[in-house]
């Protein structure tokens, strides 16, 4: 079992991840990987609240989980792991070298974000980013729900996922 989703979404532990990817994935325990967040005991508080009880969560700053990453793959129980950005999931995967795939989430807009998709905007230097997650071996996808199709990066960068 071990990671069985390794997501970039911006609004990080919610209903959408804990339920509508926890429960088809049989999630034991999630991994939320940013530096603020690890180090703030006020903020990891707010992210337990929105998890079940028997669903264990691990708050880890990039480095944590770069030592970390191998127990976390070679877990039994099934698990997500996530970042709220692009920038922290390349640092984990540049580092680690041990992320096979990427799932494009919610990225909502910000100023100097293009929308791609109706949950995905994204600036220059992240496609950039995305690219070279995808040539560094890992496969990059968009997929909001389980149930949606995953779509190829080329398939959003081309704009042929809004057909």
């Amino acid at each position: 079992m071990g990671l069985e989703l390794y997501r970039i979404d911006d609004r990080l532990i919610h209903g959408q991840v804990v339920v509508g990817w926890g429960q088809p994935l049989d999630v034991q325990f999630i991994v939320l990987v940013d530096d603020e967040v690890a180090s703030s005991d006020w903020e990891q508080e707010l992210y337990r609240m929105g998890v079940p009880p028997e669903m264990d969560v691990h708050f880890d700053s990039v480095d944590d989980a770069v030592m970390h990453l191998a127990k976390y793959q070679d877990d039994s129980r099934a698990g997500i792991l996530l970042t709220g950005d692009i920038d922290t999931m390349v640092r984990l995967v540049t580092a680690s070298g041990r992320v096979p795939t990427v799932n494009l989430g919610g990225i909502h807009h910000r100023p100097g974000r293009t929308q791609r998709l109706r949950y995905l905007f994204l600036s220059r230097d992240e496609e950039e980013q995305l690219k070279a997650l995808a040539t560094a071996g890992a496969e990059v996808t968009a997929q909001d729900v389980p149930a949606a199709r995953a779509l190829t990066l080329n398939e959003v960068l081309s704009g042929e996922g809004n057909r």
